[in-house]
């Protein structure tokens, strides 16, 4: 399994743009919070999350299988290997069938979409109702390069409520030191 050093390292690689990083963050961050809660493998859901799109920056046409090849390399398991497979399904055809793979799924353009939201806010996270995330959702208009479909079906897919999973990422988004996000 790889640690969080050297996953870090790895992003660091193959990442350069600030904001794929700050978003691969977010993602890694919402995962940890969520195995914590739900009492899965913190280390695993974290690394799966900040590692879901390693390759996009490079082979956007191919994402994400760079990515799944580099971690077959380094010798990931195969619950990682399936997630980041599975948050881009609608390119590998593989169908999100365990618990991470479900939550990356509902976690990944959410938090970037709740990211772009942040940003015409004064207050960025502090504050924000998810009844207003919705309904920004429901306006095709912004942010109309974030899949609406892949968002509900990642929460079909993991189970959750809508209004409830956007409370918990405000949550977690919230905590600007934890992140080192800077809304204002």
């Amino acid at each position: 399994m790889i640690d969080r050093e050297t996953a870090s390292l790895l992003l660091d690689q193959h990442v350069r743009n600030e904001y794929q990083k700050l978003h691969a963050l977010m993602v890694a961050e919402a995962l940890e919070s969520y195995a914590r809660n739900l009492g899965e493998d913190v280390e695993l859901w974290y690394v799966t999350g900040l590692l879901h799109d390693l390759d996009f920056e490079e082979f956007p046409e191919q994402h994400p299988a760079m990515s799944i090849e580099w971690l077959t390399a380094e010798d990931v398991p195969d619950e990682m290997i399936h997630a980041i497979a599975a948050h881009a399904y609608s390119l590998t055809g593989e169908e999100p069938e365990t618990k991470l793979a479900s939550y990356l799924l509902a976690v990944d353009e959410l938090s970037g979409f709740m990211y772009a939201y942040s940003l015409m806010r004064p207050k960025g996270f502090s504050g924000m109702r998810s009844s207003k995330v919705v309904k920004k959702l429901k306006d095709k208009t912004f942010a109309s390069k974030i899949s609406r479909e892949d968002i509900f079906y990642g929460i079909e897919r993991a189970e959750l409520d809508l209004h409830e999973h956007i409370q918990f990422l405000i949550g977690v988004f919230d905590s600007e030191t934890k992140i080192g996000l800077d809304c204002s």
